[in-house]
């Protein structure tokens, strides 16, 4: 029988993994989205959009359609899918790997401080700037609302949710971005903070490089630690190595990986 890959996406690691797949034959893939962007971009194979209704509901939708292999390929800081994908694969016996981009490491003439929440990031907003790029993504910007007095930009692909910070300035806009693009949006509107998570990967390190050439500080929210036990791997190859379908060309694609 052909074995069924269930990837839980919304990554450029997980469009990768879901080409790569569906280029095997035999392979059957089911990419699932959340349905938190309007217009995701196109993915390879099957596709489901929606929440499951926590780990049981995904437990049984792995039983129901005979998933053999679950691959966690969510972002970095969505530890709730990913606690209840652990859950869902214990639950149900079914193979299960979280592949996570490893997290940037700053160069020299950066001027990061590492916090462990929003919440975190918000305090130390005030001492080190007045006009934030907030890069988080459109969630969780509640954190910041109490900041009457500093000017916020926020950019995502879809509008923000409410509460936002009272004085922000939304740019909506679909990366990846180059170093012109982040210099030039921080030079338009007169950035001196970046906040930021730390996602990891190439697609969104550009606007790491623009605020080390521009001198400013930079606050990075530490990503959470994967579930006890997980196994984790860093890039698509990784994961074809472990279901034993890796092949010559996987080894140029881990090298385009985030």
């Amino acid at each position: 029988m052909s074995p069924h890959v269930l990837i839980l996406g919304g990554t450029t690691e997980a469009r990768r993994l879901a080409a790569e797949l569906a280029a095997r034959p035999g392979v059957r893939v089911t990419t699932s989205l959340a349905g938190r962007v309007a217009r995701p971009a196109p993915v390879p194979g099957e596709v489901r959009i929606g929440g499951f209704g926590g780990p049981e509901g995904l437990a049984e939708w792995l039983r129901a359609h005979r998933v053999d292999v679950l691959v966690d390929a969510t972002h970095p800081f969505a530890d709730t899918i990913t606690a209840n994908a652990a859950r869902a694969a214990a639950a149900t016996g079914v193979h299960a790997l979280v592949l996570r981009r490893p997290g940037w490491r700053s160069r020299p003439g950066d001027d990061w401080h590492f916090v462990r929440s929003l919440d975190a990031a918000a305090e130390a907003l005030p001492r080190l700037g007045r006009r934030v790029f907030l890069s988080t993504g459109r969630l969780g910007l509640a954190a910041f609302r109490h900041l009457t007095d500093l000017t916020f930009v926020v950019r995502s692909v879809d509008p923000p949710e409410p509460p936002l910070p009272p004085d922000t300035r939304v740019v909506l806009a679909r990366g990846p971005f180059t170093v012109t693009d982040e210099t030039r949006l921080l030079r338009t509107h007169r950035i001196d903070v970046l906040v930021t998570k730390d996602s990891g990967g190439e697609a969104t390190a550009a606007k790491l490089t623009a605020a080390r050439d521009l001198g400013l500080p930079v606050i990075v929210v530490r990503r959470p630690e994967p579930p006890a036990g997980a196994t984790v791997v860093s890039d698509v190859a990784g994961v074809l190595e472990r279901l034993g379908l890796s092949s010559p060309r996987d080894s140029g694609a881990a090298d385009t990986c985030p």
